[in-house]
């Protein structure tokens, strides 16, 4: 379940036959779990077009059919700048 204390969901989206992945920051009120009921039909052919909104109201479209992998986290974790310790 989605915590109201988590500031925004960071996404990451791995594309087939694309060199770069899609990173999208949703809002603060983002609904984490709608999110992955959206996702899942996308995956299982439901829909052919996965539409994300980002935190700006920027609409985002990724065909489902070309969707390697999605990542869901908060985005506020565990960045790390600079070289690893």
């Amino acid at each position: 379940m989605w915590a109201g204390s988590v500031h925004g969901v960071d996404v990451r989206i791995g594309v087939t036959q694309a060199p770069r992945e899609i990173n999208i920051e949703l809002a603060e009120d983002a609904d984490r779990d709608e999110l992955k009921s959206r996702v899942e039909a996308a995956l299982a052919g439901a829909t052919d077009v996965l539409w994300i909104t980002d935190k700006r109201g920027k609409d985002v479209a990724i065909p489902s059919a070309k969707i390697a992998y999605i990542e869901l986290g908060s985005a506020d974790g565990d960045r790390k700048i600079g070289f690893g310790g």
